[in-house]
């Protein structure tokens, strides 16, 4: 007889086994199993295993000096050390040194007394300058000249100065030409010419206006002109005072404030000495006359320009010229104007002048008639070849009226014009001037 079979896919437990618990697990016997129904199973609940095997991951090995002070191996356990243990770790102190380097400190002012032991002498008053005397000057920053630099200054707060302009550089560097410092008194430059009409008073008046606009010093422009002069009448301000009320009251001046009432001053501050208006009493002034008047004007004056009348034999050239430390010639743009002008540098050769010749500026102005039709390139190779420098000086509606002249109003190129002139000539002279030794005192005896 054929045993019999348990339902398919059930199996009998065969007993139970007892755990360390007491609780009865249950054995499965596989005697009793049906293998065909469990190959079934796993066929169809069976799952698809991929195994990855990973690269062994790197062993860093540790230096020595590193395991000397690795503690991560090291059971710390606080309550286990009792007193007096000896513990396998070791406590470093670590002391943290911070080192201060002190500021230098900023060094102390430095007194009259010790800034004269250092340079051996008494300072010139050149060095009493404003950043040295006024407090809080140190470290200011002028804005910089022109629009856009002055922009980016003040939107950055004054921290970026991206410094003048070229055109306003140009023009601070002119200045400082002017400015030239003189030393051992005051400097004569008479302007002269042989013809009339060519502009001579007009150029005295732009070669003062530059001069005074530009310097710190006082400059005065004496109208020596024999006959009736036209000095005074070329700035705004008149004065009823002449050459002639000098000569008279000369005792009576006693220092500048008296001398500065008989003066007329412009906006520039030129002061202008006017010549009489009487053609009668003109004849009279003389070499004598205006000696008296140079004298009382070096003591107040650093700069004296002498418009000089028409002609050049007259009686007041000699006086002047011996005075003068430098000329300026006038010349017009004409063919007759320019050859006049040449034969003015050609009289001061024959006269013994010829070191102001050679060191003299040609002012040719060019507002002339006819001086369209004239090659000025010409006119001017000519001279270059006798004086040291010549400067045109360009048409200008406010020059050409004859009336009172306003500096400030004038077109640019004119005024750049005259400030050139006056920088020529400030350059042509020297800084200080020779001056005689005191005789021994055994000559002196003698």
């Amino acid at each position: 007889m054929a045993p019999t079979q348990a339902p398919r896919g059930n199996a009998r437990h065969s007993g139970d086994r007892s755990t360390p618990d007491g609780v009865a697990e249950p054995v499965l016997s596989t005697a009793d199993i049906d293998t065909a129904s469990i190959d079934t199973i796993d066929a169809v609940s069976s799952r698809a295993t991929v195994s990855v095997q990973l690269p062994a991951a790197p062993i860093h090995d540790i230096p020595d000096d590193e395991q000397a002070v690795a503690i991560d191996d090291v059971a710390v356990q606080p309550d286990s050390i009792e007193a007096g243990a000896v513990s396998p770790t070791q406590s470093v102190e670590v002391i943290a040194t911070i080192v201060t380097t002190p500021m230098a400190a900023e060094p102390a002012p430095v007194s009259a007394s010790a800034r004269r032991s250092e340079t051996g002498g008494a300072e010139s008053s050149a060095l009493l300058t404003s950043e040295r005397l006024l407090e809080g000057a140190h470290g200011v920053r002028r804005p910089p000249e022109g629009f856009w630099r002055k922009l980016v200054y003040d939107a950055t707060r004054q921290r970026v100065h991206l410094g003048d302009s070229a055109e306003a550089t140009a023009r601070k560097e002119l200045d400082e030409r002017i400015r030239k410092h003189f030393h051992g008194g005051a400097r004569f430059v008479p302007v002269l010419t042989r013809k009339g009409g060519v502009g001579k008073t007009t150029v005295t008046a732009l070669l003062g206006m530059a001069l005074a606009d530009a310097r710190d010093d006082r400059t005065i422009a004496i109208d020596a002109n024999p006959d009736r002069g036209t000095l005074s009448e070329r700035i705004a301000r008149r004065t009823d005072y002449t050459v002639r009320d000098v000569v008279r009251e000369v005792d009576s001046i006693r220092g500048y404030n008296e001398f500065s009432t008989m003066v007329a001053r412009d906006e520039t501050r030129l002061d202008v000495l006017a010549s009489d208006t009487d053609p009668h009493l003109s004849e009279a002034f003389n070499a004598d006359d205006y000696d008296t008047v140079a004298d009382l004007a070096s003591q107040y004056y650093s700069l004296v320009l002498t418009d000089c009348g028409t002609g050049i034999v007259h009686s007041v050239m000699g006086a002047t010229l011996r005075r003068a430390d430098a000329v300026v010639i006038v010349s017009g743009s004409s063919v007759d104007e320019a050859r006049l002008a040449s034969e003015t540098l050609t009289w001061l050769e024959q006269n013994g002048f010829e070191h102001l010749v050679a060191n003299a500026i040609v002012a040719l102005n060019t507002a002339t008639q006819g001086s369209h039709m004239v090659n000025l390139g010409e006119i001017e190779s000519h001279f270059k070849s006798r004086v040291r420098e010549i400067v045109r000086i360009p048409y200008d509606p406010q020059l050409a009226a004859g009336s009172a002249i306003s500096f400030a109003d004038l077109k640019p190129v004119t005024r750049h014009a005259a400030r050139t002139l006056a920088a020529l000539v400030v350059e042509g002279m020297p800084t200080t001037r020779p001056t005689l030794s005191s005789p021994a005192p055994t000559e002196r005896q003698q």
